[in-house]
């Protein structure tokens, strides 16, 4: 098993005794739980109803309209919440809205994001998209996955952001898992822990508040709790040493806060059509008690339909509160919830002293954060500062780490840069990146594009000219929004894909690599290359191997099917 002493060690070799950004007031666990001058002062101008109203975050968009943009400044007024959860939108907008929502705060606002990849993961224009975590998983070294958690905190502390939603440490062994999938390292316990300590320490290094999700495991479902109550079957013990094994050693490691996820669980709390972020027992008593964990307790959105189902018009709120949680994610209503939590007080489902000592602790985050100090965003240079050239080179070393070879390099090494080669992308409507890096270096080839879609005369045509060619190389695209378990190529361009695998081809990945199950016949390619995702940093990094610059080093961090397993990789 991964001891608690494996990750210190772990983080001794990436930190190397670095001074710690994030830790200039201590470690964050010792010191939210501790009293502060700073939060006694603060705590003693609140009323009750301000008390109440620290435990929760609205959300925020940029790209919805000014008269959204000023309903939410109207919320945080009038409310004085703890925190807002920042979506879509602009880097600069987004500044501009935090320095204007933390004026109208009398106490620091929690700033939060979802930003598992980055900013880019809600904001795609002008910001970085680091890998998803599933090519994350590939890697073998960890002292990467660290340096992006760095940077990432660079990013977030530069547009005012303080809390990242973020690493998922879900154990994804579920293909057919609809919301979580590509955002997980992977099947394996082991190397889900690895990665997200190495990617959970470097975001705390740099001074964020993170937040381990979602407790206790999301990986196993198939079912997205955004749009329904999932169901867990398993037994506790399963669910003791395979879903919790992350969230327990990283717990171990310091974490500074746990998403609680919006999922059913008989074997841990039989009350029919209960969501594990609204029992006691899933949070107090096995995350809090029997895990030990006393970081910052948040719910998933608590206007998720796997919540609010079965638990409307407010009584949700309340029963995540006396659940245990700490911070209450995106009520439906955060006024009529906040009065609803009031009422519990006064009808003695809720006491006063265990508000407080929340309150406290949300405060203590707040001071360890610097609030206490802050300053506005400075507007200038923020482009630039956010978009940094080590920030991109790091991003395509993350790339070059991932790629996986399946099967064998001897066609690759045998590749001639004089020989008429065929160079198709499939899924794609032009030419892709992965073709205009590999024509700078074969003399003598073709580019070929086939759409998801193609009929069967396009794909003829493409057929009749391949007998002109001695080398082929095939390149698999996804060029949705997030890479999905199943392509959504048509029969036709399937059967030509396994007429390609059959014959002298290599063939580049750029998908889910769940999604090489939906190929069947492919697994005849002399070399298959894993790459993940459709992005351009990907498909250089393809593209190096196949000019043999890059010697791939990636592991399935998956298994696909019987010929794909995890940790195959060459």
């Amino acid at each position: 098993m991964l001891k608690k002493a494996t990750l210190i060690t772990s983080f001794a070799v990436l930190s190397l005794c670095a001074k710690v950004m994030g830790q200039q007031r201590g470690a964050f666990i010792p010191f939210i739980n501790a009293q502060h001058a700073w939060v006694d002062s603060v705590f003693n101008t609140l009323s009750q109803r301000d008390k109440v109203a620290q435990l929760f975050m609205v959300r925020a968009h940029t790209d919805l309209g000014q008269r959204y943009i000023d309903s939410v400044a109207g919320v945080v007024q009038r409310e004085q919440l703890g925190g807002i959860v920042l979506f879509q939108g602009g880097p600069v907008r987004h500044a501009q809205v935090i320095n204007r929502y933390q004026r109208l705060s009398k106490v620091p606002l929690l700033v939060a994001f979802d930003g598992e990849w980055g900013l880019g993961m809600r904001m795609v224009d002008s910001t970085v998209s680091f890998p998803y975590q599933m090519a994350l998983g590939a890697i073998q070294n960890e002292a990467l996955i660290y340096q992006m958690g760095l940077e990432i905190a660079k990013d977030f502390k530069r547009l005012g952001l303080n809390v990242n939603f973020a690493p998922v440490v879900d154990i994804n062994n579920n293909p057919r898992n609809p919301v979580i999938n590509f955002r997980s390292f992977g099947e394996d316990k082991q190397n889900v822990t690895r990665k997200g300590f190495a990617y959970m320490r470097g975001m705390m290094d740099g001074g964020l508040i993170t937040s381990l999700k979602h407790f206790p495991g999301h990986g196993d479902t198939d079912v997205d709790s955004h749009y329904d109550l999932p169901q867990l079957k398993f037994t506790a013990g399963r669910l003791d040493s395979l879903e919790m094994y992350p969230f327990r050693e990283l717990i171990k490691a310091g974490a500074s806060g746990v998403m609680v996820a919006h999922m059913n669980i008989p074997s841990l709390d039989k009350t029919p059509n209960l969501p594990s972020s609204l029992s006691k027992h899933i949070v107090t008593d096995v995350l809090k008690k029997r895990l030990g964990f006393q970081g910052l307790t948040f719910t998933d959105a608590m206007d998720m339909k796997g919540v609010v189902k079965h638990f409307r018009n407010g009584e949700a709120d309340v029963r995540a509160i006396l659940a245990g949680n700490d911070l209450l994610e995106l009520s439906e209503n955060s006024a009529r919830a906040i009065d609803m939590v009031l009422k519990a007080v006064r009808q003695g489902r809720l006491t006063q002293p265990d508000i407080d000592t929340r309150v406290k602790k949300i405060l203590a985050a707040k001071y360890w954060l610097g609030l206490d100090t802050l300053q506005p965003v400075n507007l200038n240079g923020l482009y630039s500062d956010i978009n940094r050239r080590q920030t991109a080179l790091l991003n395509q070393r993350l790339a070059d780490a991932s790629v996986t070879l399946l099967k064998s390099d001897s066609l690759i090494k045998v590749l001639d840069y004089t020989k008429r080669t065929a160079i198709i992308s499939v899924g794609v409507a032009q030419i892709s990146e992965f073709q205009d890096m590999l024509g700078w270096r074969f003399d003598n080839h073709m580019n070929y594009v086939l759409s998801p879609k193609a009929t069967a005369d396009d794909v003829a045509a493409v057929a009749n000219e391949l007998s002109r060619y001695s080398q082929v190389i095939v390149a698999i695209h996804d060029d949705r929004i997030r890479p999905r378990s199943t392509l959504n190529y048509n029969g036709t361009v399937r059967l030509f894909l396994n007429e390609l695998a059959a014959m002298n081809s290599v063939f580049c990945v750029f998908t889910n690599p769940y999604a090489l199950a939906g190929l069947p016949g492919v697994e005849q390619a002399k070399s298959i290359l894993v790459c993940y995702q459709n992005d351009d940093i990907m498909q250089r990094a393809a593209a190096k191997v196949i000019l043999r610059q890059l010697t791939p080093s990636g592991k399935l961090p998956v298994t696909i099917n019987a010929f794909f397993r995890y940790g195959d990789g060459k």
